[in-house]
């Protein structure tokens, strides 16, 4: 939870061995030396192992300047750095959380995002018990890094983030995996003011760790943040016994980083239940808890652990607990205090918001990368003169070089002619072999041609059969009949004639706007006859039965037989319809 771990960063850091590895062995390396040299030099203008160093109020602009300058220089040096894993990795951890904390997000985000990367490529180099210890701070650095894109305004990539480290602390048996959902809900609540999603979040994550972290002091920053969601929603009946479970909890309980009572989250816990009970008109219950929350606030700020936000909070619970009891002069004299007090923070705070972040976010990186950019041309003029020296030398080489390359440049055009000459010759060979296709091709065309042509004899040496059987009527008629039989007869043969010239007519038609079909079909099927390509035509144009025979001049018995014959030919299952697999060619 970004609520819950941002107070505790440094003393997360400094436990886990972050600000400084105590478990990573020196090295004598060039790049490690140069590295400690820097560490040293900004050791002299802030130490590391000084929280202020995480505050950008703690630099003057020089400062900020010349510590900005060294960090870059050293984070160069890490890639260089060789068998010192735990060592690199702590260094980017301590990079991004230093950047994060000093107000430079997109700094922070890169930092990160070469931790993780690093970690990826070097895992196996880690002991199992180091693997073990870097799970909470992979955690921890995935929640910052969604935070930074969040405040960036890159949501997608910051949602990216928390469902990755949602699905990572799914195996981590600890407090982890409900801090991760916690997370995400506050980002649906601070970034997206998507309510019902934050709600859905802050339960999975409270349910959670009720059942198994049940005085872990996460439970109360989750209690916190769905208190506060339901007193946006004006639900203050519901707000009430959490707030009223918190400042209850936060009496006794002790931060397990720290080991100490969180003092401001205590006062914030009693702050709000005074002010809640002032909105729900329990005025009576609102002043027991203020004169409880009086008297722990002057007892906390005599050993000095009030910071000045809690002493704000507190004072605006009272002044409104006295403005809606009507104490209107003791809430006017409040409001001066409160007024006086926000004054001189807020003060504070615009002007170190105001030079850091419009000086040192943009100038103060501008110059350290003009640095680096002198750097180079001092590094790139020093290439130069080694070149100078070196041209001589290059030159004899280039002489030498030139008369070799002439000797292999003869050789290769010999080489080259041969191998132009195989070319000619293999060229020639498939010249042949596809002409030889090419007849191969047409004698199967003049076969299939020949295959039609038979079928189209035996159709009409039927019909001629035919109509010698209706001669063979008219001879044996009557003379009243023979008259009719004969104009049926005349009927018959000019409907033939007219028949054929048509049907000829309209395959010729659709032999040419079926061409491309024909040619697609006769490549993947060579061995269908000119018939068989003409009724896959028609089907795929959607002809009926009836009319398919109609212009084969066969009967519907005959047409089955070729539909038959070309399944077979097509190799189609008996499943597969043969309509519906012509018409998807």
């Amino acid at each position: 939870m970004l609520k819950f771990y941002t107070s505790l960063l440094f003393v997360i850091l400094t436990a886990n061995g972050l600000v400084w590895s105590q478990n990573t062995a020196l090295t004598t390396d060039t790049p490690f030396k140069q590295y400690e040299e820097i560490t040293e030099l900004m050791g002299s203008i802030s130490s590391e192992k000084d929280i202020k160093t995480f505050r950008r109020a703690s630099f003057s602009d020089a400062q900020m300047q010349r510590y900005l300058s060294l960090h870059f220089k050293r984070l160069d040096l890490l890639g260089d750095i060789q068998g010192h894993t735990a060592f690199v990795l702590d260094s980017y951890l301590h990079s991004g959380n230093w950047f994060r904390s000093v107000g430079f997000p997109k700094e922070s985000i890169k930092s990160y995002l070469d931790f993780f990367q690093y970690y990826e490529a070097h895992e196996d180099k880690l002991t199992l018990i180091q693997r073990e210890d870097y799970k909470n701070m992979r955690s921890f650095a995935r929640s910052i890094l969604a935070e930074n894109y969040a405040k960036l305004g890159l949501l997608d990539s910051a949602a990216i983030q928390h469902k990755i480290n949602i699905e990572f602390t799914k195996s981590l048996n600890y407090i982890y995996h409900p801090s991760a959902l916690n997370n995400y809900g506050l980002f649906f609540y601070w970034y997206k003011k998507d309510l019902d999603s934050a709600m859905y979040f802050f339960d999975g994550a409270y349910k959670l760790t009720q059942t198994k972290f049940p005085n872990h002091t996460l439970i109360g920053s989750i209690r916190d943040n769905i208190a506060d969601l339901y007193t946006e929603q004006h639900a203050y009946d519901k707000a009430l016994p959490l707030y009223q479970q918190n400042f209850e909890f936060y009496k006794t309980a002790i931060n397990e980083e720290t080991l100490i009572k969180d003092v401001p989250r205590l006062i914030s816990a009693g702050a709000q239940l005074i002010t809640t009970n002032t909105y729900l008109h329990r005025f009576k219950a609102a002043q027991q808890h203020f004169t409880e929350l009086e008297h722990i606030v002057a007892t906390e700020a005599a050993n000095n652990n009030v910071s000045t936000p809690s002493q704000l909070e507190f004072l605006r619970a009272k002044e409104q607990l006295l403005r809606t009891t009507n104490q209107i002069s003791e809430a006017y004299l409040t409001a001066k205090d409160i007024e006086k007090l926000s004054d001189s923070l807020q003060t504070l705070l615009n002007h170190a918001d105001k030079r850091w972040q419009e000086e040192l976010n943009d100038i103060t990186i501008d110059k350290i990368e003009l640095n680096f950019k002198i750097d180079r041309i001092q590094k790139e003029n020093m290439i130069k003169n080694q070149r100078t020296k070196l041209w001589f030398i290059g030159l004899l080489s280039s002489l030498f070089i030139i008369l070799l390359v002439a000797l292999i440049m003869n050789r290769r055009q010999h080489l080259l002619n041969a191998k132009n000459k195989q070319l000619l010759a293999e060229q020639k060979l498939e010249n042949t072999a596809l002409k030889v296709e090419q007849l191969n091709s047409e004698i199967k065309s003049k076969e299939r041609d020949l295959s039609d042509f038979a079928i189209k004899l035996t159709q009409d040496q039927d019909w001629a059969k035919e109509l010698a059987a209706q001669l063979e009527v008219i001879k044996q008629a009557s003379s009243k009949e023979q008259p009719t039989l004969i104009k049926n007869l005349d009927s018959t043969i000019a409907n033939k004639i007219s028949v054929d010239s048509d049907t000829q007519a309209f395959f010729e038609r659709l032999d040419k706007l079926s061409d491309t079909f024909y040619s697609k079909l006769m490549e993947q099927y060579p061995n269908l006859s000119k018939n068989e390509i003409r009724l896959c035509s028609l089907i795929r144009l959607k002809i009926e039965s009836r009319s398919i025979a109609t212009l084969q001049n066969i009967t519907l018995a005959s047409l089955n037989t070729s539909r038959y014959r070309l399944r077979k030919k097509l190799n189609l299952s008996e499943d597969t319809d043969l309509d519906f697999f012509i018409q998807s060619l």
